[in-house]
């Protein structure tokens, strides 16, 4: 599907967009990736990782100008959407900023890729989506419910809007994992519940779960990847086991287990081998067979926590993956 496209990903220059481009480059040999971002500084380090090579792109823009997006989008075919603002703390003491870029942004940016024609869009979700308890969560909830109501929003047009929701990002730039391993010698390593879990996946799972999603894609599903979780006190052993833990306490609006999906989703939730699918309650969507496939509805009631997880990493396997990827932790 992506082979021979132009593809464009807002907020390209992100720990997603890093993964993502030089993967995709390599499966599919697209005609071309643009990275869509404002941070010119960004764009300037990132480029430096594709010396000559013609198919990757990079575009000054932010997703709160409109005419900007639909400039950047001439002849696209698939769009990634990656811009957020996405630090909790930052959002609580920003909150008009953050609706302007997580909300404002994604109704400009399903306007625009409407107009202009694209094929397929994949929108980027979070766990604090699911019963938000921040703003953070409360915007991308909203932003989810744009990108599936978009599908119906398009009218006659082609254009097909889907989501993926994941959770903690292991390595990523201001993750857990980086943040202990920068301070583990001082021999103390601040834990904020000593009964938190978290979910825990790599940049190149999400990457494939964005690649599902435009290969599955009806419109209006939201796609959760199967992923393990493990406890905080369990993932600080693996990264200082001989540190002192000290409880600080869950800062405003952290959860002490992340949640994808929750119960009231459960009625339209649908289970495959590798990952669920959330189907839309609207126009009948939640039981149409074409987005269903060969999915396996799950019991009333059901949660995706990352407490009442059936899969859980170990430390030994947590500890291999820190050596295996020490060059690249923090750096995307």
């Amino acid at each position: 599907m992506l082979q021979n496209s132009t593809i464009l990903i807002t907020g390209g220059t992100g720990s997603f967009g890093n993964t993502f481009v030089p993967m995709t480059l390599a499966k599919y040999n697209p005609k071309k990736i643009i990275i869509f971002s404002r941070d010119e500084m960004k764009q300037w380090e990132m480029a430096k990782k594709f010396p000559n090579d013609s198919r990757v792109r990079f575009f000054i823009g932010d997703v709160r100008d409109k005419d900007r997006l639909y400039r950047a989008l001439d002849g696209v075919d698939y769009v990634v959407h990656a811009a957020a603002t996405k630090i909790v703390p930052t959002a609580e003491y920003n909150p008009f900023e953050c609706v302007k870029t997580n909300i404002n942004g994604a109704m400009n940016l399903i306007d625009a890729c409407i107009d202009k024609g694209v094929k397929r869009v994949v929108a980027l979700s979070t766990d604090k989506a699911s019963s938000p308890v921040n703003l953070y969560g409360a915007t991308k909830l909203a932003s989810d419910k744009l990108f599936v109501a978009g599908n119906s929003y398009s009218g006659g047009h082609k254009c097909r809007f889907a989501v993926v929701r994941y959770g903690n990002v292991m390595g990523s730039r201001g993750s857990v994992i980086p943040f202990f391993m920068s301070i583990k010698d001082k021999g103390v390593l601040p834990i904020t519940d000593d009964k938190m879990t978290r979910f825990m996946i790599t940049l190149e799972q999400g990457v494939d779960l964005v690649w599902r999603a435009f290969d599955d894609m009806e419109g209006g599903e939201i796609y959760v990847k199967k992923i393990p979780s493990m406890k905080v006190t369990e993932l600080a052993k693996a990264i200082a086991p001989e540190a002192k833990q000290e409880i600080v306490g869950i800062r405003p609006g952290e959860k002490l287990h992340e949640q994808m999906i929750g119960e009231e989703d459960a009625a339209f939730t649908f289970e495959y081998p590798g990952h669920f699918k959330i189907l839309p309650n609207i126009n009948n969507w939640g039981s149409s067979k074409e987005r269903i496939k060969d999915g396996v509805q799950v019991p009333l009631g059901f949660c995706y926590t990352s407490d009442n997880n059936a899969e859980w990493m170990s430390i030994d396997a947590l500890s291999q993956w820190v050596e295996a990827n020490i060059d690249h932790i923090g750096k995307v």
